[in-house]
């Protein structure tokens, strides 16, 4: 992993020409101070001319347009250069984001624009919520879990360094995105694993299952999405890194992202598989790797059921407008299953569930014979059956 980063470090992501497209934009903080309501009709925010027909959505469009009331909003920039430059937008009624006074946004800036057409609001600044959501959370997780919640708060922050100073650039470099994420998991992996469980056996034997588990994803990712013919560039945001950056291999970073979306869900399979074989020696010393294997196995299955169908429902929720977007084509089950964007997150959920699937197995035998072979365990056990009954009142014997 070491020789890894050496090898791979970036050095920072390569400088590009901006293209003002989608998130490749200059943006800027600004604010909305005032919002008039005119007539859709003054403001000339009627784009298509009303036909009465309101069968498509074009023509419901229209005649909302032409008819309802639109709201002129004067937004100031607060941030950049031009702080403190106003300029007005028309939201129309049936826009989806609706402009309010007082609210901040963030605004766009197009410098070959006309100077009245420069600027326009993107989106809401969603800062201040999201910080204090994630304030909870970080509260929510060192009430609970309190020096392993801040372990895992730390742990969480340097997986984002290396996600964000050594994944990130070194793809966007030119680097194989399959060795690029193996190398970059790994050094998550052992970081959070460690940090968070400490420096054990019980660690080790959590972090191997973890690796051999990856290893299995990575090959049948590669296999599977050569196979499927995947190319990773299905919708706009692929199409631009693509076009910004063309030497980047997407099917590549397809698979990349296969091996650390699973890492995640792994590493919570086999530290809980580990622990449970762990615990069931301590309950019984005397038992054997195979005893131990079979009890683990048991809960395994269990934790197999749940994580397969947690994985699936993730994978669906996210997916969740586009296959409704399916339903309302009155597409077929085979027709769906096939288009590009769908197969991509069928074959990413089943190769990541076969990774987990088989985590299970791999890492309940590695921690029945690392535990089975701590011999000196064995002996209070034989010492305590020995020991003469006192009436079932006796003092519990400190181990």
């Amino acid at each position: 992993m070491l020789i890894g980063l050496a090898v791979l470090w970036p050095g920072g992501a390569p400088p590009h020409e901006r293209t003002g497209v989608g998130f490749d934009r200059q943006t800027q903080q600004a604010s909305v101070t005032k919002v008039v309501e005119v007539s859709c009709q003054e403001a000339g925010a009627s784009g298509v001319p009303p036909t009465g027909d309101t069968s498509t959505a074009e023509g419901s469009s229209a005649v909302q347009q032409e008819n309802g009331t639109c709201k002129r909003a004067t937004i100031r920039v607060d941030s950049g250069k031009d702080k403190g430059r106003t300029f007005t937008e028309i939201v129309q009624p049936d826009q989806s984001r609706q402009l309010e006074e007082g609210q901040e946004v963030v605004v766009a800036y197009e410098p070959s624009a006309p100077k009245d057409l420069q600027y326009s609001v993107t989106d809401i600044n969603r800062r201040l919520p999201m910080a204090l959501l994630a304030g909870i959370f970080a509260l929510a997780v060192v009430v609970v879990g309190r020096l392993r919640g801040v372990m895992a708060l730390v742990a969480l922050a340097i997986s984002f360094m290396v996600l964000n100073l050594f994944i990130l650039p070194a793809i966007l470099q030119g680097s194989n995105p399959l060795l690029v994420a193996v190398v970059g998991a790994s050094a998550i992996m052992l970081i959070a694993l460690y940090l968070c469980h400490g420096l054990s056996a019980r660690t080790s034997v959590a972090v191997l299952g973890t690796l051999i588990s990856l290893l299995l994803i990575g090959v049948l990712g590669s296999l599977f999405i050569g196979w499927a013919a995947l190319t990773g560039n299905t919708d706009d945001n692929t199409g631009l890194i693509h076009g910004l950056y063309p030497t980047i291999d997407m099917s590549g970073l397809l698979l990349a992202g296969v091996i650390i979306g699973s890492l995640g869900v792994l590493d919570d399979v086999t530290v809980t598989q580990t622990s449970a074989v762990w615990e069931l020696h301590e309950a019984n010393p005397s038992m054997g790797w195979r005893g131990l294997y079979r009890a683990g196995i048991r809960i395994g299955r269990d934790h197999i059921a749940s994580v397969v169908n947690t994985l699936v429902l993730a994978y669906a929720g996210a997916a969740l407008p586009l296959l409704l977007l399916f339903s309302i084509a009155q597409s077929s089950v085979g027709t769906v299953a096939n288009s590009e964007l769908v197969a991509e997150e069928i074959v990413r959920t089943l190769i990541g569930s076969i990774g987990l699937v088989a985590s299970v197995p791999v890492t309940t035998a590695l921690a029945a014979l690392v535990v089975s072979a701590d011999r000196p365990g064995v002996q209070p056990a034989v010492e305590a059956a020995a020991a003469p009954a006192r009436g079932g009142k006796g003092r519990r014997r400190k181990r």
